[in-house]
C-alpha cells in the first residue's frame, strides 16, 4: 500500500487474532493432547467431546476429562497434565498457518494497522506456539499479546478483547475481532468490536455484528476497515 492509499483507506483501529484454529492450526494437537491425559486417567474420549471445548477455557476441557474419566481427579493435576502434553506436542510436531493468516498478519502490519494475539490457551502454550511458528515472520508482529491465564474470566467474557484493545489504546468498538468458535465469537461480539468468524470444527451463524467467511484468504486491511467503519462510524 502506497502512502496516499494508506492515508485514505478506511482501517480498523486494531485487529485482535484468536489463535488455536484461528491463527494457527492447533485443534488437533488439542486432541492428541486430550486423548494423552484420557488414556492415563482411563474413560472414554472421541471427537464429539473436542467439539464442545473448541474455543473455550482450559478450565472446562479440564471438567470434562475429569467427568469422563469417572471424577475424583484433582483438577490442577489434571490440569497440568493437559499443558505439559499440549506443550510437548507443539514442540515436538509441525504447527501449521492457518490459509491466508500469514499473509493477512502482514498486510495489516503494512498498513500499520496494530494487531493484537488473545488467546483461551495458557501462557506456556502461546509461547510454544511463538516458537513453533509465529517466528517465522521474523519479527513480533502484535502489539500484545493476551492469554487465558492473565485474566480473571477468560472467553466467552469480553476480558481478554477488552484488555486488548486497552493495551493498544483503541476504543474496542473500533476493533474487528478474529475468530473461529462460538465461545471466541461471544467473547468478541460482548466487548463491542465487531467479529469476523472464520470457522473451523463447529459451524457458526452470522448474526449482527457478527460476519462468517470461509478463509482467512477472503480478507483484507480494506475490508476490514469498511466492515469496522460501518459497525461503528468515526467522526
Amino acid at each position: 500500500m502506497t502512502l496516499t492509499e494508506r492515508a485514505t483507506a478506511l482501517l480498523p483501529s486494531a485487529v485482535l487474532f484468536d489463535m488455536d484454529g484461528l491463527l494457527v492450526e492447533t485443534e488437533h494437537l488439542w486432541y492428541a493432547a486430550e486423548l494423552d491425559v484420557i488414556a492415563e486417567l482411563g474413560g472414554d474420549w472421541g471427537p464429539e467431546h473436542q467439539e464442545t471445548l473448541v474455543g473455550g477455557p482450559l478450565e472446562r476441557a479440564v471438567d470434562l476429562l475429569i467427568a469422563q474419566s469417572g471424577g475424583g481427579h484433582d483438577h490442577d493435576e489434571v490440569m497440568n497434565l493437559l499443558l505439559t502434553s499440549m506443550e510437548r506436542h507443539l514442540r515436538t510436531q509441525p504447527v501449521h498457518w492457518r490459509p491466508g493468516a500469514q499473509t493477512l498478519l502482514l498486510a495489516l502490519e503494512d498498513a500499520r494497522v496494530p494487531c493484537a494475539l488473545v488467546s483461551a490457551s495458557w501462557r506456556n502454550i502461546v509461547e510454544a506456539v511463538h516458537d513453533a511458528v509465529l517466528h517465522e515472520v521474523g519479527h513480533d508482529v502484535f502489539a500484545t499479546t493476551v492469554a487465558g491465564d492473565e485474566v480473571e474470566r477468560t472467553k466467552p467474557f469480553p476480558d481478554p478483547y477488552l484488555l486488548a484493545a486497552g493495551r493498544i489504546g483503541v476504543p474496542p468498538e473500533q476493533c474487528v475481532v478474529l475468530e473461529d468458535s462460538h465461545t471466541g465469537s461471544r467473547a468478541g461480539l460482548a466487548s463491542g468490536a465487531y467479529v469476523v468468524a472464520v470457522p473451523s470444527l463447529v459451524d457458526i451463524e452470522a448474526e449482527h455484528g457478527l460476519r462468517v467467511v470461509r478463509s482467512l484468504e477472503e480478507l483484507t486491511p480494506e475490508l476490514l476497515g469498511a466492515w469496522s467503519h460501518s459497525w461503528s462510524p468515526r467522526s
